[in-house]
């Protein structure tokens, strides 16, 4: 089978984090604002081609104060890094329906390799929809080797925000 040619469907795909907060809870959060390139070869995963593109001036955790305070300098720093981007270095099928991709994550200008965890949930048809296929990924960084070190100690012990930040995708693309 050769590269196949998707377009992701953003209304029906998420791109999203949790983290965890005060040492007792995970705050999540999304970047609504996103793009990219998806072509798939189902026989040869090392083949296919994932890019995506995010507005991070889009974040959205659901606490306007908060996402203004994460597109300051303290942390993303909009102005100057508008973007999030991945770029796929490699992929290779574990079993089954599961991957392990492979890509160049780069957040405030500092590019570090990531792996995904990824599953193929499926194809469909619809007349009007066409061809879809979806996928769920998830994986973590450490926010401190893109240069997100802002912080707060506790009066008990430990920070408010956590190092480790879990990412967590939904995707859903139609065949072009």
């Amino acid at each position: 089978m050769a590269l196949e040619k998707w377009n992701f469907d953003t209304q029906h795909s998420s791109i999203g984090f949790k983290v965890r907060h005060m040492m007792v809870s995970k705050v999540r959060g999304r970047f609504p604002k996103w793009s990219g390139t998806l072509e798939i070869d189902e026989a040869n995963p090392g083949a296919s081609k994932v890019e995506v593109e995010i507005e991070v001036a889009s974040i959205d955790t659901q606490e306007p104060q908060r996402d203004a305070h994460l597109r300051t300098g303290d942390f993303f720093e909009v102005e100057k890094f508008p973007t999030i981007s991945f770029k796929k270095t490699g992929a290779e099928r574990v079993s089954g329906d599961k991957f392990k991709l492979t890509g160049d994550l780069t957040i405030r200008g500092v590019t570090k390799p990531i792996t995904l965890e990824v599953e193929h949930n499926g194809r469909a048809s619809h007349a009007q929809m066409g061809e879809k296929t979806g996928y769920s990924a998830h994986g973590s960084v450490s926010r401190k080797d893109f240069g997100l070190v802002y912080n707060m100690a506790l009066e008990a012990g430990g920070v408010v925000i956590s190092d480790h930040v879990d990412i967590e995708i939904e995707i859903e693309a139609t065949k072009a």
